[in-house]
């Protein structure tokens, strides 16, 4: 396996971890905007789904700015994951994903008035990992910075996908 395919192999394993993401697009007047989504259970074959509604702002802004970030946090990484987002519905991949979680904002399931869905293309991604839980890795930088000393190294790639 060539180091690419190991990194997306690591980029797949690392989103797994993953359960809330921060989703983030740009508005017309050309400002960041980022805001927590559900990351769908589904295996990472290179896109992210997320459902929505057709009215949000997210949607306007990824009609006008397709060019999307999702960060993710898991257990002891961080994964950056860019993209070319597209607005559709396409309700067999709706049904394959629901989950019933999601009721709470779309109280009739995949037939929700003005439901959509969000799917996002993964064109690269860059994650950092740690071997430990994120609270020792946070008193292991912690303790380097007291000390003056390096912080421990951990595991930082990117690839495009």
């Amino acid at each position: 396996m060539d180091d690419s395919h190991e990194v997306r192999a690591r980029v797949t394993e690392l989103i797994r971890d993953a359960d809330i993401c921060m989703f983030t697009t740009m508005t017309e007047d050309g400002r960041h905007v980022s805001r927590p989504m559900d990351l769908q259970r589904a295996e990472f074959d290179g896109d992210l789904w997320f459902f929505c509604f057709e009215d949000s702002a997210k949607v306007a802004q990824v009609r006008r700015h397709p060019q999307v970030n999702v960060s993710m946090a898991g257990s002891s990484s961080w994964v950056s994951v860019a993209g070319r987002a597209e607005v559709l519905f396409d309700r067999a991949k709706a049904e394959e994903l629901w989950e019933r979680s999601l009721d709470a904002w779309f109280h009739q399931g995949v037939d929700t008035p003005g439901l959509t869905m969000i799917k996002v293309h993964a064109e690269s991604a860059e994650y950092w990992a740690s071997r430990h839980g994120k609270v020792v890795t946070l008193i292991r930088y912690a303790a380097a910075a007291a000390l003056r000393r390096d912080p421990p190294e951990g595991e930082n790639r990117a690839t495009a996908l």
